[in-house]
């Protein structure tokens, strides 16, 4: 649920994947995990992650307006109706 929120804050703000790691001082990789639910983050680094997206730390753990997609786009062409 947080991950979901941070990509759709990032999203909404038109920053892309690298742009939020490189302003939090996590990794890209760190970013995709936990947008993705894979990998759990540091309470403390919510804080640089609501710093970078200039919104309270409380922002994040609220509910995301949309789910994310189960499947990760892969690059190509995306299958008709999405």
């Amino acid at each position: 649920m947080v991950g979901a929120r941070i990509r759709e804050l990032r999203l909404g703000q038109g920053l892309s994947q690298e742009a939020l790691a490189l302003e939090s001082g996590l990794s890209r990789n760190m970013i995709i995990g936990i947008e993705w639910g894979k990998k759990s983050v540091a309470y403390e680094r919510l804080w640089d992650i609501a710093d970078v997206l200039d919104v309270p730390m409380t922002a994040l753990l609220v509910p995301p307006e949309s789910p994310a997609e189960s499947t990760p786009y892969r690059g190509g062409r995306r299958p008709m109706g999405r």
